[in-house]
């Protein structure tokens, strides 16, 4: 009996003992199951984000190296709700609340690269949604200015924005179909949600030798993502790039 009660002893020491050489093992790797990321080491997502630019955005023929840097630079698991984070960096949209999605890393960096932005761009967004997007813009142009229709989630990208040290992006609530004129002409435009059509507004926003990347199509139907370039005698060109799938841009 006594012999049985030693060797119970040992064993439960040895499940013990290699339950903790286990955790120590892995705690440079992401324990973040459904959304439980308190132990999430931020050398894992570095990783991951590495890994999603080779594999996710390069290898889909991104080349322009100021985007790719951009894109592995900007943690994006800090702009996507913690119950989710371990899908950060999936090949795939996440939902962020309220309605909206923060889009797959792909369509990021092939919209990003659309646009052709230059170190003194001055660019406007619509649809700031968790602010991943003015986040890129902002590595890579002088000012971003970006507008969100629903004032919670413009509040937190707004702070968030803030928090993680991006002094050049300026965040609006309200409509963003009518543009923001008093920052107007813009050297790019980018719009992150569905139109039904192209908004006139920010057409005439854009500045001569501009370029506009703005999806178009109803929820169920077809949409296409454009482009849309101002020459310098501001005779405006549009060009259907890639069938997309976007949630619906909102207006008041």
């Amino acid at each position: 009996m006594k012999i049985s009660m030693v060797v119970f002893i040992i064993s439960c020491l040895v499940v013990v003992i290699s339950c903790a050489t286990l955790l120590i093992y892995n705690k440079n790797k992401v324990l973040a199951m459904s959304g439980r990321d308190s132990f999430v080491d931020e050398d894992a997502f570095t990783r991951q984000r590495k890994r999603m630019v080779e594999e996710q955005i390069a290898y889909r023929d991104i080349k322009d190296k100021r985007v790719l840097e951009a894109m592995e630079s900007v943690p994006r698991h800090l702009f996507i709700p913690e119950e989710v984070r371990f899908s950060s960096y999936y090949d795939q949209p996440v939902p962020i609340g309220f309605g909206q999605t923060i889009s797959q890393p792909y369509i990021v960096a092939f919209m990003t690269e659309l646009l052709k932005p230059e170190s003194d761009d001055v660019v406007l967004e619509v649809g700031t949604g968790s602010g991943y997007q003015a986040a890129i813009l902002a590595r890579l142009v002088k000012q971003v200015y970006t507008i969100e229709l629903v004032e919670d989630l413009g509040k937190e990208a707004r702070n968030r924005l803030k928090t993680l040290g991006y002094g050049n992006v300026e965040v609006m609530i309200g409509d963003g179909y009518k543009g923001w004129p008093e920052h107007a002409p813009f050297n790019a435009v980018i719009v992150t949600a569905a139109a039904e059509h192209i908004p006139q507004p920010l057409i005439d926003q854009l500045k001569p030798g501009g370029r506009m990347v703005i999806p178009v199509g109803g929820v169920y139907a077809v949409q296409e993502l454009m482009l849309i370039t101002k020459d310098v005698s501001s005779k405006v060109v549009k060009e259907s790039i890639i069938p997309v799938r976007f949630v619906p841009l909102l207006r008041k």
